[in-house]
């Protein structure tokens, strides 16, 4: 009994794999040009990716927690990759994406329930929280591999454009996640080895935190440069700024420039 429940908690869920299979058959439309309209199956794509890669996110902090000593993420179903498993789905799926349909930028997800007392030593602790974020760099490292290994001879314009602004997603994602902002993973890798009252003074700062970085990414000065560190981390990937700001153009289908790129080509 005991041994059937646990094969069941670690079984990929339907709903995992459903948004999977969006993504490749959409993936496919994008490529071949079987869309009528390539902005509604780049939308289609990239969407049900960033999805796809939140759900390893929050896979990747339960298996290392898993690893480390907590036991119970199988029973809570974060080891089948099912979003609606997550202890805030709005945070972990639905804000994200609508982030991204608003303004382009790979909002940090969250959450799944780590019984922390459960896990010793520091490094564990801190090993689980950058999980999550190294994810999302790993995603990048795929998303751009065709351009930093050169081989973008022949790949359609319009999966090139989805590519480039997917692994934007990923980098700018894991950028704001690894801030030391408490509530953010930045500041869970730092935690455990931060003395107990400086932990107990940023502690009610922890539900506040994302809006904190927002609020501050809303100054001006403080946008342009984040978004200069963005740049520079595509440009290191082998995408020039224009790539992705096409596939984001691309992306918001619903408006009449959004394939400005592909018929300006």
């Amino acid at each position: 009994m005991t041994l059937t429940s646990r094969t069941g908690d670690h079984r990929i869920s339907p709903v995992f794999l459903g948004i999977v299979a969006v993504m490749a058959v959409t993936g496919w439309a994008v490529w071949t040009g079987f869309a009528s309209a390539p902005g509604l199956a780049v939308f289609l794509f990239v969407t049900s990716a960033w999805v796809v890669s939140l759900c390893l996110h929050e896979y990747a902090h339960a298996r290392t927690a898993l690893h480390g000593g907590d036991i119970t993420v199988g029973a809570k179903g974060y080891l089948s990759l099912n979003p609606l498993a997550y202890t805030h789905a709005l945070l972990s799926i639905v804000l994200p994406v609508v982030f991204v349909i608003m303004g382009g930028i790979g909002l940090p997800g969250g959450a799944v329930f780590i019984e922390r007392g459960r896990i010793q030593g520091r490094w564990k602790h801190s090993l689980i929280s950058a999980a999550g974020p190294l994810t999302n760099v790993l995603f990048a490292a795929v998303c751009t591999a065709p351009f930093w290994l050169g081989v973008t001879d022949g790949v359609p314009a319009a999966f090139l454009f989805a590519l480039a602004f997917l692994a934007m997603l990923q980098v700018t994602a894991a950028i704001l996640n690894f801030l030391p902002v408490p509530g953010l993973d930045g500041y869970g890798v730092i935690e455990p080895w931060l003395s107990y009252k400086i932990r107990r003074q940023v502690e009610p700062l922890a539900p506040f935190g994302l809006l904190l970085v927002f609020a501050v990414l809303w100054i001006p000065a403080v946008n342009g440069v984040f978004w200069d560190v963005i740049d520079a981390f595509m440009r290191g990937l082998g995408i020039q700024d224009q790539l992705s700001d096409c596939g984001y153009w691309l992306y918001r289908f619903w408006r009449e420039d959004s394939d400005i790129c592909l018929t300006g080509m």
